[in-house]
């Protein structure tokens, strides 16, 4: 007996248990390298294969969280202790519980969070070139799985770790690009021949709060529906020049809606992570003002977090698989506040970026089993403050509303008269009689909301449902009347939407509908502005032409809450008899969706220019669908997926009338790919309009006219045209050589030239085409010499004339709205007044005489000196009478130049009305007069 216990005993030993660390191969064992070794990448199909057998330990579990856009597994792995993992559901219920904050005392969330553990998410690869982000996720899974001291036990017995592949499909691309040299010295990501996610490259960044894209889809349902961590770490790349990384906290202005714990909460995390690279003498580390960065825009995957009272944490890190350098840089090497231990000039290996990476994750983890009971309690606290604030009165302090205290106190000085001792004018930390503060923080209708209602009753509801589902996704409780009500005298239609302040995750709900108050913010007073990271001004509901009451009392009604994450998609009618046809509105876009799949199965259909007669609520513009079996069978379905109402009519309309046929549609990109290009690919895509993806070679090619009806140029197409004729303003870089890239991607090689490009342009206008420019790219008017010249432009002590600099004016991304001219095609379906998105966007003065004459259409402008909505805008005035979009005939082809950004990032969907309509040709009618063009 004895011999056989020894002889199990020795098995035992040799034969590990499977889910036993040791059982599980190294990177170095799998790959065939070390995570971080030079010139080495994984590419995504390996990254799985490792992920799966790592997923055989005690302590994980790999969760496939959705496909991407490629169609590719995304995968989760949560670590934990073993014991942990038999406990999952009761963990993620106790966060859940404490995230959302709801019926709770705070003696019932301590005993929660007493018993729960810290959930923490760490993710990488977001932007697939960004490669220390994918290779550190590997190394800290690896790590995780497999060390057995006391610090990674502690962590694995008191944190949930939630290790997430944010981009798996540009994972694939880049690593098989930088692979693809069999000299290691030669690698290089240079050149990458596509976008590293499908359609959007590095603004799936951007997509937070839309959620437009599978990937982010995927991430929000973890993070705020099943979830909840209290932390979330974002890797990204690169640091300052002269740095190794920036990291937390970042600069000012932190968005105003925030609960100050996040702050804070930051704060002691940033602390927790420079002290370890400190202590573990790994210099570098830069923060505060040190960086550009800010927590102020809402889009991106580290700061949607802060909206829902969850610490987002980024790192911006040097580092590549090829070794660098990091340069001198000699003011980041005098020790201060931002950097108080800086790197010196060297040589620079992905190793020591893999390593400072885990060394940030373990700092981030160890704070988290430290202080697990704390963070889920202070994820409670944030929420059931942003309870409190939202069911009583309260005035955020944004900007405007401490100008307005300086304001009224300067206007009541001033009334004094001659003689007073006081002056006009508030100097530095000057203290003000409380009465000035009370005016305004105190002023009943300046008090935040405390609720809004979105009726069905609006032109385009589908699209409202659009943004009902937004919120949905990011974890609101949205609520919907059962019944008619009336809330302040006004009545509402039952399946009316209704979305309340007083729950946890008020801040993003306010960041939603209410427009953003971006502080003035320069360099030193009358000097050069900070330009904000991404947008200053970005509201979804303004975007979006959400048509909404903003309640500032309690208001209650027959009122059903809606399950959390649960997907709206209520079904449209075909309201009355269709025996002659049938009528669709042209503002709502889902119309756009049943024309195209109308139009593809040959159903005949017309527009309205003038609506109809008799029916108020018809708007220019509307589609007119003669009844058949077909168009009912189509029609019926439409309706019904697409949330639309359409109309049936006994008898044909009698008004004038314009067949819409389909066009052939060329849209511009370039080699590696446009951002906003891929956003109006995937655009298109949504809607139903076939479209051909072309490059300067095609246009260069000639012979347009014979392949398309319209060609689509987003930002950043056209080059610019300087004084002397010549086009400039693209980026200096060299292009890469025809024989440095596969054959395959050699005719997307080449720019838009004036030399090239610009005639063949100019032959397919005059040939009958439409060309349709957006922002950058309205520079075709200019090549075209076209009667339009710049607006926001003074003229100089010289006599010339010169763009605004930036100390008169400037205005980064933020709403403005504009006028416009309601009875052109191009507007159809479009509300007189709407909102924009505008970047550093061109504004236009047009020739008087060509305006009289029609050869310039104005369709948009600026008919006020505020047009700000949301955002920032530094000398607004001057845009006052600047066009903002305008037509013009070019032989027998016409040109749109749109000057905002009408299809930004998936999310200004008020305007893509703008480009929808000049994707249609449209003939008159036999018996019927021509549309206005």
């Amino acid at each position: 007996m004895s011999r056989l216990r020894s002889l199990a005993v020795l098995l035992f030993l040799l034969c590990p248990l499977a889910g036993h660390p040791q059982s599980i191969p190294s990177p170095k064992e799998h790959f065939g390298f070390n995570i971080g070794d030079d010139y080495q990448l994984s590419n995504y199909t390996q990254t799985e294969a490792y992920f799966k057998k790592l997923a055989t330990s005690d302590r994980t579990k790999l969760v496939d969280i959705g496909l991407t856009a490629e169609g590719r597994h995304q995968y989760m792995l949560i670590v934990t202790s073993p014991e942990n993992q038999k406990k999952l559901a009761r963990y993620k219920e106790i966060s859940q519980k404490l995230a959302r904050a709801e019926n709770l005392t705070g003696e019932q969330a301590q005993t929660l969070a007493n018993e729960g553990k810290a959930v923490v998410w760490i993710d990488g690869g977001l932007h697939s070139t960004e490669t220390v982000g994918t290779m550190q996720l590997i190394e800290t899974a690896w790590q995780l799985v497999s060390r057995k001291d006391p610090e990674t036990l502690r962590i694995l017995d008191n944190v949930i770790v939630l290790l997430t592949h944010a981009n798996p499909d540009g994972h694939e691309l880049v690593g098989n690009w930088y692979m693809r040299e069999p000299v290691p010295e030669k690698r290089t990501q240079e050149y990458l021949p596509k976008l590293y996610q499908k359609y959007i490259g590095h603004d799936n960044n951007r997509d937070f709060f839309m959620l437009n894209m599978k990937e982010t889809q995927n991430i929000g349902r973890q993070l705020f529906i099943e979830w909840y961590p209290q932390v979330l770490y974002n890797h990204h790349q690169r640091g300052p020049a002269g740095s190794v990384l920036a990291g937390p906290p970042l600069r000012d202005p932190f968005n105003f809606v925030l609960d100050p714990m996040i702050v804070t909460g930051m704060d002691a995390l940033g602390s927790a992570m420079i002290n370890r690279l400190n202590a573990e003498k790994k210099p570098g580390y830069t923060r505060l003002t040190g960086t550009p960065y800010s927590n102020w825009f809402n889009g991106g995957l580290r700061s949607i977090n802060l909206f829902h009272n969850m610490i987002g944490l980024l790192t911006e890190i040097i580092g590549n698989p090829t070794p660098e350098e990091i340069p001198l840089v000699p003011e980041r090497l005098v020790p201060n506040v931002n950097t108080p231990f800086p790197v010196t000039p060297q040589k620079w290996h992905f190793k020591q970026s893999i390593d400072y990476s885990v060394s940030l994750n373990y700092a981030v983890l160890d704070y988290a089993a430290r202080q697990h009971d704390q963070m889920l309690f202070n994820i409670y606290r944030m929420g059931k403050n942003s309870i409190e604030r939202g069911s009583q009165d309260n005035w955020t302090l944004y900007p405007k509303r401490i100008d307005a205290i300086t304001q009224n106190y300067q206007a009541n000085q001033k009334k004094t008269g001659p003689g007073s001792n006081t002056t006009a004018s508030v100097s530095r930390n000057r203290e003000l009689p409380v009465a000035y503060y009370d005016s305004v923080m105190k002023a009943p209708t300046l008090r935040d909301p405390r609720g809004f209602i979105i009726p069905t009753t609006q032109p385009d509801f589908a699209t409202a449902v659009k943004f009902i589902n937004a919120l949905i996704r990011l974890g609101i409780q949205v609520q919907q009347a059962t019944a008619d009500f009336t809330v302040a005298g006004k009545k509402y239609p039952a399946g009316s939407y209704v979305v309340k302040t007083d729950q946890a995750f008020r801040p993003h709900i306010l960041d939603m509908f209410e427009p953003q108050d971006y502080p003035n913010d320069f360099q030193y007073p009358g000097g050069p502005p900070v330009r904000p990271y991404d947008a200053a001004g970005w509201t979804p509901s303004f975007l979006m032409n959400v048509k909404f009451d903003r309640l500032l009392d309690t208001f209650d009604g027959p009122f059903k809450k809606l399950p959390i994450g649960e997907l709206q998609s209520p079904e449209g009618h075909v309201n009355g008899s269709p025996s002659a046809g049938y009528l669709l509105s042209a503002q709502a876009n889902n119309s756009f969706i049943a024309v195209n799949d109308l139009l593809a199965s040959g159903v005949e259909v017309y527009r309205l220019p003038n609506g109809t007669e008799g029916k108020a609520n018809v708007a220019a513009g509307a589609f007119f669908v003669p009844a058949s079996a077909k168009a009912k069978s189509l029609l019926d379905k439409s309706a019904k997926d697409l949330s639309l109402e359409i109309t049936g009519l006994a008898k044909r309309p009698s008004a004038a009338m314009t067949k819409v046929a389909p066009v052939r549609i060329a849209l511009w990109d370039t080699y590696g790919g446009s951002m906003p290009s891929g956003w109006v690919r995937w655009l298109m895509e949504q809607y139903h309009f076939p479209m051909t993806v072309i490059y300067p070679q095609d246009i260069d090619a000639g012979d347009l006219r014979k392949k398309f009806d319209v060609i689509v140029f987003v930002t950043q197409a056209i080059p610019a045209l300087n004084p002397s004729g010549e086009a400039t303003g693209f980026a200096a870089r060299r292009d890469p050589k025809a024989e440095e890239i596969p054959a395959e991607y050699r005719p997307r090689l080449g720019r838009i030239t004036a030399e090239k490009s610009i005639p063949q342009l100019k032959s397919f206008l005059e040939a009958g085409g439409t060309v349709v420019t957006i922002g950058s790219s309205t520079n075709l008017a200019y090549h075209l010499k076209l009667p339009v010249k710049n607006a926001l432009t003074e003229m100089n002590n010289a006599g010339q004339e010169k763009p605004l600099v930036n100390e008169k004016f400037y205005i980064p991304g933020s709403v403005l709205r504009v006028t416009l001219d309601s009875t052109q095609r191009a507007t159809w379906g479009m509300p007189s007044q709407t909102d924009v998105y505008f970047d550093a966007s061109p504004v236009f003065k047009l020739a008087p005489e060509a305006i009289a004459k029609g050869t310039v259409v104005p369709l948009a402008w600026f008919n006020t000196n505020k047009p700000l909505r949301s955002g920032w805008a530094w000398g607004q005035s001057y845009l006052q009478d600047g066009v903002s979009a305008f037509m013009a005939p070019v032989g027998s082809g016409k040109f749109y130049a749109f000057g905002p950004e009408i299809t930004f990032r998936g999310q200004a969907q008020g305007t893509f009305k703008f480009l929808f309509n000049q994707l249609y040709t449209n003939r008159a009618s036999a018996g019927t007069s021509q549309a206005s063009e």
